[in-house]
C-alpha cells in the first residue's frame, strides 16, 4: 500500500472519529434543555449566552496562537449565515416547548430536502431522479407527523421546527454559494437570540430549576458538537457527515424516552421511520455512487 493511500485511510478514520464525536454530542442537546427545567426565555437566555461566551474564549486563544484564525463573520454572506443560524436558535427553543422531542428532531432532519431545493433553485445543481424521489417520500413523512400533531396542541411546535430546517437548509445554501470559512459563524451567530433573551428576561426574571444543565450544555456540548460536524468534511464525503447527523434523530428520542418516560406517538413513529428509512438509503446510495467514481478514477489515473 502506497504512503499516499495509506494517508488516506488515516485521514478517513481520523474523520470518521471526529464526525460520530460530534453527532453523539448533538444528541445530548434537547434532553439538557428539557433537564434544565426553566422558561423558554431562560433556557435560551443560558443557551446561547453560554454558547457565545465559549466561543469568544475559543476564538481569542487560536487568535494568540495563529493569524490563521478563521473570521468571525466572513463579510456580508457571512452576515446573512449568521442571521439565519441565529433565528434558528429561536424557532428551535420554541418547537422544544410546544412539540414532542420526536416530532422535532424528525422534521429537522426535513432540512435536506429544503437543502436540495434551495441548491436546485440557487446554485443550479438539478438534484438526480433517485435524491427527488427521496425528497417526495419524506415530505410524505412530514406530513404524517403534522397531520398526527392536528387537534394535540403540538402543530404550532412542528411549524417552529419546520421553520428550523428552512432556516438551516437556507444558511448551508448561502455557505457553499460563497465558498467562505464559516466554521465560527454559527457559533457566533447566538449574539442575536442572546440580545432577545436578556431583554425578555429582564422583565420576567430568570426562572429555570437546573441551571447547570443548559449551562453545560451551551458552552461544552454545543461548541463541540458544532466544530466536530464542521470539520468533518475535511476528511469524509458529505453523504458520510449526513448519516452522523441522524444520529440526534434516532438517539435523542430515546435519550428523552429514558429520563423522562416520553413515548412518541403512533403518527410521530410512522413518519420519522419513513424519513430515516428514506434519509439512510439515499446516504448508502450516494456512497456507493461516490465510491465508483472515485474507484473508476483510480483506473483511469493510476499513481
Amino acid at each position: 500500500m502506497s504512503s499516499h493511500t495509506q494517508q488516506g485511510h488515516t485521514d478517513h478514520r481520523k474523520g470518521l472519529l471526529i464526525t460520530a464525536i460530534g453527532g453523539l454530542a448533538l444528541t445530548a442537546d434537547i434532553p439538557l434543555i428539557r433537564l434544565a427545567d426553566g422558561g423558554a426565555w431562560t433556557i435560551l437566555l443560558l443557551r446561547t449566552g453560554s454558547t457565545f461566551f465559549a466561543t469568544l474564549v475559543i476564538w481569542a486563544i487560536w487568535r494568540s496562537l495563529s493569524r490563521n484564525a478563521p473570521q468571525l463573520i466572513p463579510g456580508w454572506s457571512g452576515l446573512a449565515v449568521a442571521i439565519c443560524y441565529g433565528l434558528t436558535s429561536l424557532t428551535f427553543v420554541t418547537a422544544v416547548y410546544h412539540t414532542s422531542t420526536a416530532n422535532l428532531v424528525f422534521i429537522l432532519a426535513f432540512s435536506t430536502v429544503f437543502t436540495g431545493l434551495l441548491s436546485w433553485l440557487f446554485l443550479k445543481e438539478r438534484p438526480r431522479l433517485v435524491t427527488v424521489l427521496t425528497m417526495l417520500v419524506m415530505i410524505l413523512g412530514v406530513l404524517i407527523i403534522v397531520g398526527g400533531s392536528i387537534g394535540t396542541g403540538h402543530l404550532f411546535g412542528d411549524f417552529m421546527a419546520l421553520c428550523s430546517a428552512f432556516l438551516i437548509a437556507l444558511a448551508i445554501t448561502i455557505s457553499r454559494a460563497s465558498g467562505k470559512d464559516m466554521g465560527f459563524t454559527s457559533l457566533i451567530s447566538f449574539v442575536l437570540p442572546l440580545a432577545i433573551a436578556v431583554f425578555m428576561v429582564s422583565g420576567e426574571g430568570l426562572q429555570v430549576n437546573a441551571p447547570w444543565w443548559i449551562i453545560f450544555n451551551g458552552a461544552v456540548i454545543m461548541p463541540i458538537s458544532f466544530f466536530c460536524l464542521a470539520n468533518g468534511p475535511k476528511y469524509i464525503s458529505g453523504p458520510e457527515v449526513a448519516m452522523f447527523y441522524l444520529l440526534e434523530t434516532v438517539l435523542a428520542p430515546v435519550w428523552v424516552w429514558l429520563i423522562f418516560a416520553e413515548t412518541p406517538s403512533r403518527d410521530s413513529l410512522i413518519g420519522g421511520a419513513v424519513i430515516i428509512v428514506a434519509l439512510v438509503a439515499h446516504s448508502a446510495w450516494q456512497l456507493h455512487e461516490g465510491r465508483k467514481r472515485r474507484a473508476t478514477l483510480a483506473v483511469s489515473h493510476p499513481a
